[in-house]
């Protein structure tokens, strides 16, 4: 779940598409045309899937006891990530809010380790002391999921102004949700990164809710893209219900920001087919309006029926697909539950650091 290079040229289409690499590389996709590489299109679908398995199988583990405390699922917006790490390379950094399991697994990370930490056993991302919404890994550029929120955009400004500073040439992809948009900390962010034309693209995932309140109900305005105008920050909408939508707005505000030009802000129209976490009934929103949103606009079917349409691969390609990504998740859940706890000792590890 990497970038791709030249990944929207013209090409037809092939039965025998290959899948990309899920490591990171060092070239990233140039400027938009209107069609999307067949192979990239099919690894798109393998990476949302891959998402969508592994938090069923989460949301299962946890119902039987097998995770604790918060956990924050990601079904239904798995094309803004998988969409907008088509344009990483290695020089980029990742960080995110507490619904972070679908980041962690696009910016490719281990199943096994992910559900290992969800689950709290030693062979965790953080040895089983982060759980569901603090896990990191510095070797695929991911610092992590954060539960505070709003939390994600400063540190996230930092990271950008570390990009800057070094001239590594990365760019930070900072998200957070709509709730986390009337942080205050997130405008002392905007106001440095535009003053100081920090690398760094705003993601806003608007999923409609802030935990259960509507955006309508608690923001003044909901035009999330236009909270950057007063810092010089433009901002874009785009349909994140579209994975190739998600892509080619993700390569343009990548050539903007890489450009030297400052921050951008994207702002995802997507949905959250779970409550806000596993302990949400989500009776503030009707049946009508979740069945509508899974039947008209779901980003893996949406992109499986152009696939189909395209003659790119068949319906038997497809089930065959499900059964390799069911069989990895399965083997995720298993290596999880094998996995031993953390010994006691671990209580006073990673407390305090020594730099003298």
């Amino acid at each position: 779940m990497a970038a791709r290079k030249s990944a929207t040229k013209k090409t037809t289409s092939h039965k025998g598409a290959k899948s990309a690499s899920t490591s990171r590389t060092t070239k990233s996709a140039k400027s938009p045309s209107p069609e999307i590489l067949t192979d990239v299109q099919v690894q798109f679908y393998k990476d949302m899937l891959k998402i969508r398995r592994f938090e069923e199988r989460a949301g299962q583990l946890y119902g039987m006891g097998l995770i604790g405390g918060f956990c924050h699922l990601y079904i239904g917006q798995e094309a803004v990530v998988v969409g907008l790490q088509g344009n990483v390379i290695e020089a980029d950094s990742v960080i995110t809010t507490y619904r972070d399991h679908g980041h962690m697994l696009a910016c490719g990370m281990d199943p096994k380790g992910v559900m290992a930490e969800l689950t709290g056993r030693v062979d965790g991302y953080s040895r089983g002391k982060g759980g569901s919404m603090h896990m990191f890994s510095r070797e695929r550029g991911f610092f992590g999921g954060h539960g505070i929120v709003g939390a994600s955009v400063p540190i996230g400004t930092g990271l950008a102004f570390a990009h800057k500073y070094n001239g590594d040439g990365g760019v930070n992809f900072s998200y957070f949700g709509d709730g986390a948009a009337n942080q205050g900390q997130v405008y002392e962010s905007f106001n440095m990164a535009g003053l100081w034309k920090l690398p760094v693209i705003y993601v806003i995932e608007n999923n409609k809710y802030g935990m259960g309140t509507s955006v309508e109900r608690a923001s003044a305005s909901a035009d999330l893209h236009r909270r950057g105008e007063a810092y010089g920050i433009p901002g874009k909408v785009v349909d994140g219900m579209d994975v190739a939508e998600v892509f080619k707005a993700g390569q343009d505000a990548v050539s903007y920001v890489r450009g030297g030009n400052g921050p951008i802000i994207l702002e995802m129209k997507t949905y959250r087919y779970r409550g806000h976490s596993m302990s949400d009934p989500a009776k503030y929103r009707s049946k009508e309006e979740l069945a509508k949103m899974r039947t008209e606009h779901d980003p893996i079917d949406r992109l499986r029926q152009r696939l189909l349409d395209q003659g790119v691969l068949s319906e038997d390609a497809f089930k065959e697909i499900d059964k390799g990504i069911k069989a990895e998740i399965t083997a995720a859940a298993a290596y999880a539950q094998q996995s031993p706890e953390p010994d006691a000792s671990e209580l006073y590890t990673d407390v305090l650091r020594d730099v003298a």
